[in-house]
């Protein structure tokens, strides 16, 4: 008999250099984070289905493992985002490039049956934002 757990995906955790910005972006997709957590060196949110995402300054990471430096460039992860709608995606890429965060790519409809567009986090990451094209017919 095996003892051993099987291992379940449980947390994404995304090292930011700008805590509350990062916060101020996803609340902008809609994830939930506690009043004053700009504050604090760790934040967590826990998403549909119990998955969670995770937040660290970088001077969080540094504080246990002194040798850590960021990555030499942005974009290590993606996300993506269910719009529900192939006007919600473009209501969402309006809403976030018009906050300023840099608009990746402008809304499309992609050849697999997709409205599909990218924003990148204030750390440079890619959020792709999506929702199936209504059907003809």
């Amino acid at each position: 008999m095996n003892s051993t757990p099987t291992p379940r995906f449980d947390l994404i955790g995304i090292v930011t250099s700008d805590l509350a910005a990062s916060l101020a972006f996803y609340r902008g997709l809609g994830l939930e984070f506690p009043a004053g957590a700009e504050e604090q060196p760790h934040v967590e949110a826990t998403l549909p289905g119990g998955l969670r995402i995770a937040f660290d300054t970088e001077e969080t990471v540094r504080s246990f493992a002194t040798d850590w430096t960021p990555p030499p460039s942005a974009g290590r992860i993606g996300l993506a985002f269910h719009c529900g709608t192939a006007e919600g995606v473009d209501t969402v890429y309006e809403e976030l490039v018009g906050a300023g965060h840099k608009g990746e790519m402008a809304p499309w409809d992609a050849a697999w049956g997709q409205r599909y567009a990218v924003v990148l986090d204030p750390d440079g990451n890619s959020v792709d934002l999506f929702a199936p094209l209504a059907s003809a017919g």
